[in-house]
């Protein structure tokens, strides 16, 4: 027992100095950064943000300490005329630091200076500005609430409804009982006059007397309303979407307009993009910044320019996401262009950065990147109602079909209290039912032509 107790003691010893000596093995990394929202921000003598959470993963994963310092000059590194590189960049090829963790864009220039991590996150550019820039209204606008197929389908119950009525006012003994003496009231230009007048809620007399000719005007008039109430409730969402009319909706509305003033941050890569880029429509934006010295110094300086109206601020997507996010009234266009990824900045050849690129690829495939995402991109603005689209039939089909029921269930009435009174006359004049019938359809369905001749006749013998 004391021989084991004593192995097992010096084990421990000797243990003891190997795991100090691990410690003291475990690098000490200078990190140099920046300070942008959500990015790097300073608490207190603290710094936290997104990328000090990836840091802080990335640590725990390769198990390094690191001390985190500021760029001195405030810049994310870019080539001046001698060759030499300022800010960030600059720090890790002096080798004032090891690492540059910020949102760096990955480009061909950094790449053959330092070395790069794969992207933790992708970005692109795109255009940020307030929402009250939009164009003017268009004259025909007010019939965007409803789609081209759904004005065809009220069109078509309009036309279906105003030929039932006329119809029925006809078929039915109890709306036009005399047709060989009585004229029609109900002609189709009445009905179509009607109809229009209960679809504005105006009303135009007469109204059906029958039955079957009520039906028919009821189910009409509960369509008529629900209708009005989804076009103005469709239209005054449609009107109210802010971001629906902007008028610089992507980069080629942005070159074609001269109303609106924009620009870049200065010595960004989104300005490299557009001076080295041969598309016409990007060379055309970077002469007009060039032209107008429209680059501001920083982003906070383009924000605020945006914010005060009439200034288009061009920046990477991701950025502009979380400047639209924390002011509510700026807004990113949907377009983006030049996609591209940010990335964490070493000394060239450095074997950290194989390690890097894969804790980043192990960090997305677990999720805590899109995590850390959610996290420091979070809206403190209410949510916008949805984007209003053209309202298509489908959304009206229950007051078609309540429509189609009814007008049908009108005209089979009509038919029923014609062949009723058909059945009774047949009875009274000893005549066949089917006689009868015939006589009294001929005489309701004549043409209006001879309607108004006979009316023309009668009112002669009146006057002779």
């Amino acid at each position: 027992m004391r021989v084991l107790l004593g192995v097992i003691l010096c084990t421990m010893m000797l243990l003891l100095p190997l795991r100090s000596c691990a410690a003291a093995m475990r690098p000490d990394l200078t990190i140099t950064t920046i300070k942008q929202d959500p990015y790097t921000m300073s608490k207190g003598s603290q710094m936290e943000g997104y990328c000090m959470d990836l840091l802080s993963e990335l640590a725990k994963k390769l198990d390094f300490k690191y001390n985190v310092h500021l760029v001195k000059d405030g810049s994310y590194g870019r080539q001046d005329e001698t060759g030499a590189w300022n800010g960030m960049i600059g720090e890790v090829v002096r080798k004032e630091a090891d690492l540059a963790i910020a949102p760096l864009t990955l480009t061909a220039a950094r790449e053959k200076v330092v070395g790069m991590t794969k992207p933790f996150m992708q970005t692109g550019i795109s255009i940020l500005l307030r929402k009250d820039i939009s164009e003017e209204a268009g004259i025909f606008d007010f019939l965007n609430a409803f789609s081209v197929e759904t004005w065809v389908g009220i069109l078509a119950a309009y036309l279906g409804t105003a030929i039932s009525i006329c119809v029925v006012a006809r078929l039915s003994p109890c709306e036009w009982s005399q047709p060989q003496t009585e004229e029609n009231s109900f002609t189709f230009s009445h009905s179509l006059w009607y109809t229009a007048g209960a679809l504005t809620l105006q009303g135009a007399g007469p109204h059906p007397k029958a039955l079957s000719g009520r039906i028919i005007c009821c189910t009409w008039w509960l369509f008529g309303l629900v209708l009005l109430a989804c076009y103005f409730s469709n239209l005054s969402t449609s009107q109210g979407s802010d971001s629906n009319q902007l008028m610089v909706k992507g980069f080629e509305d942005l070159a074609n307009q001269q109303g609106i003033e924009y620009g870049t941050l200065s010595g960004s890569s989104t300005l490299a993009f557009f001076k080295n880029s041969n598309n016409p429509t990007y060379r055309r934006i970077y002469e007009h910044m060039e032209r107008a010295k429209s680059f501001v110094s920083s982003m906070d300086e383009g924000v605020r320019r945006a914010k005060e109206g009439n200034f288009a601020f061009i920046g990477e997507s991701v950025s502009l996401d979380l400047v639209a996010a924390r002011h509510c009234e700026l807004v990113r266009v949907h377009e983006v262009i030049g996609m591209r990824g940010y990335s964490i900045a070493g000394t060239l050849g450095s074997p950290m950065l194989k390690n890097l690129s894969v804790a980043i690829l192990e960090l997305s495939e677990a999720g805590e990147l899109a995590y850390l995402r959610s996290k420091w991109w979070a809206s403190s603005c209410m949510a916008d109602a949805a984007k209003a689209s053209p309202m298509q039939p489908h959304s009206l089909k229950g007051m078609f079909l309540v429509l189609a029921l009814g007008l049908g269930l009108g005209v089979l009435l009509a038919v029923l209290e014609l062949t009723t009174k058909s059945r009774s006359n047949a009875r009274e004049q000893r005549k066949s039912y089917c006689t009868v019938l015939s006589d009294e359809l001929s005489q309701r369905l004549r043409t209006t032509a001879t309607n108004k001749k006979r009316s023309q006749e009668t009112a002669d013998k009146d006057k002779a």
